[in-house]
This record gives structure tokens, sequence and C-alpha cells, in this order.
């Protein structure tokens, strides 16, 4: 894990007293809900993709889901997932702790509009118990990520 390598980022962007671990598993949008005290929405989901110009990240408000059309009309092809243990080669996280810090080098980072339903939100840290908590503003300065929507409108 590199959760290291994201508290640097964190502190290269005066937000390392933002990291929070908890004591129990946050490696789901439900359990990293429990462990903020906040409501599934307020997470910020790192979700992980291949395309045919390499992997991607995007971060989604908790409850979003992608929508194929979308995400098609975006990256002009389909949604692909990496499965398994290729996560952590092509991203550099493991499942249930991808995040957008310290990621491998070339991959993109996006943020998807729906992120906006909330602010502060809560993005993974890199470990499948932990988080920090960002204003958007301060999540767009620390990935560098782009603005996007390709998500499903969550009522």
């Amino acid at each position: 894990m590199r959760v290291d390598a994201v508290k640097k980022q964190l502190e290269a962007y005066g937000l390392l007293d933002r990291y929070i671990e908890f004591p129990t598993s946050s490696a789901t949008v439900e359990l990293a809900a429990q462990a903020a005290g906040c409501e599934p929405g307020r997470i910020a989901k790192t979700l992980s993709f291949k395309t045919n110009s390499g992997p991607i990240v995007i971060v989604v408000m908790g409850t979003a889901r992608i929508d194929n059309r979308k995400f098609k009309d975006c990256f002009k092809e389909k949604a692909r997932f990496p499965q398994g243990d290729e996560v952590v080669e092509l991203i550099g996280h493991p499942i249930g702790g991808v995040c957008p810090f310290a990621v491998n080098e070339g991959v993109r980072i996006y943020l998807d509009v729906s992120l906006k339903a909330f602010d502060p939100v809560y993005p993974a840290a890199g470990a499948p118990n932990n988080a920090v908590c960002l204003s958007l503003e301060e999540l767009e300065r620390a990935t560098g990520g782009t603005w996007i929507d390709v998500c499903k409108t969550v009522v």
C-alpha cells in the first residue's frame, strides 16, 4: 500500500491534517460512511478504468453510478473496469483503497460533477481503513483532476 506516498502528496498541499485513519474498514461506501459518520453520498468513491489511452480514475459521489452512454460520449469507448490485482498494477492502490492520490505515473484523474452535491467529501487515502476530508476545491487542487459528467443522476 502507498499510504506514505498519499500522505506525502497531502502534505505537499498543506492537507495532511485532513487525513483520517479508522479503526474499522472503510473499503466500501457504506463502511466508509459509517466510519466517517456521514451520509454515503459524501464519500468520494474512486473508480478505476482501462481505456485505449491508458488507465484512468474517476472520483464520483458515493451513491452515483457510471452512465455508460455518458462515459462513451466522453471517452469515445466503452467503460472497462480492471479486475483484481490488475487494479494495483494499473492504478497503484488496492481494491478498497483506490484513491486519486499517489497514483501510478500516467494515470489520468477525473472528478465527476456528481461530487458537487456535497462539500466537503471523503475520498479514500490508499488503504481500506482511511480517508481524507477535503473541500471540492482542495480535492481538485491536490489531484489536478479534470471535471467531467459521466454519472447517472442520483435522486
